[in-house]
């Protein structure tokens, strides 16, 4: 998807690549736990870190990068990366019997804040989702997109300073998502 919106792009996979980066994107798919244990693992932690909160470089998570980012996840007892004051919980069925966990599909977001992000937002966005947990932003001034599912309104994104999330996948989600995934290459 970076390649069709016209952004250059390399995957790094250990800890030189990412210090030579100039911007991130951390993708994640899966459990919180296993996602954590695999950056511990691979030492990729104190680079992220540096980019990220030193040089203060864009960094961009998507959908369980986003739940790295915050301070841990109800999914499990890893710790995240504690770069936003946010937690990671679970979609609660009880409070929209019948509703199907995991939230799967296409799903409309809406604004929050203003943002280079943002920067000619499509009235119409929507995105793709797939997952069973949310983020819960502590700060009110950080989400910068809000969906509903069910009886839920929960934060799909958020934005504090350059640290940017946002729980759908912008690689799956055609137009929509090669609006933000170029705004993010261009703006950011």
């Amino acid at each position: 998807m970076l390649k069709k919106v016209g952004a250059r792009s390399t995957l790094a996979a250990t800890p030189e690549e990412i210090l030579a980066a100039k911007k991130l994107i951390l993708p994640g798919v899966g459990a919180f736990d296993a996602g954590m244990d695999a950056l511990v693992r691979l030492g990729l932690v104190d680079a992220l870190r540096q980019k990220a909160l030193e040089e203060r470089i864009p960094v961009l998570g998507l959908c369980l990068g986003m739940q790295l980012m915050t301070g841990g996840s109800e999914e499990g007892t890893a710790p995240g990366l504690g770069w936003v004051k946010a937690q990671t919980v679970r979609f609660d069925a009880a409070q929209s019997p019948g509703l199907k966990i995991p939230h799967m599909g296409w799903n409309v977001v809406a604004p929050a804040k203003e943002s280079p992000m943002l920067a000619g937002y499509p009235g119409d966005a929507r995105f793709y989702f797939v997952h069973s947990y949310y983020v819960r932003c502590e700060d009110r001034s950080d989400p910068l997109l809000r969906a509903t599912y069910g009886a839920t309104s929960f934060d799909a994104g958020f934005q504090h300073g350059n640290l940017i999330g946002v729980q759908f996948h912008p690689e799956k989600s055609h137009r929509y998502g090669m609006w933000l995934l170029k705004n993010f290459s261009e703006r950011c």
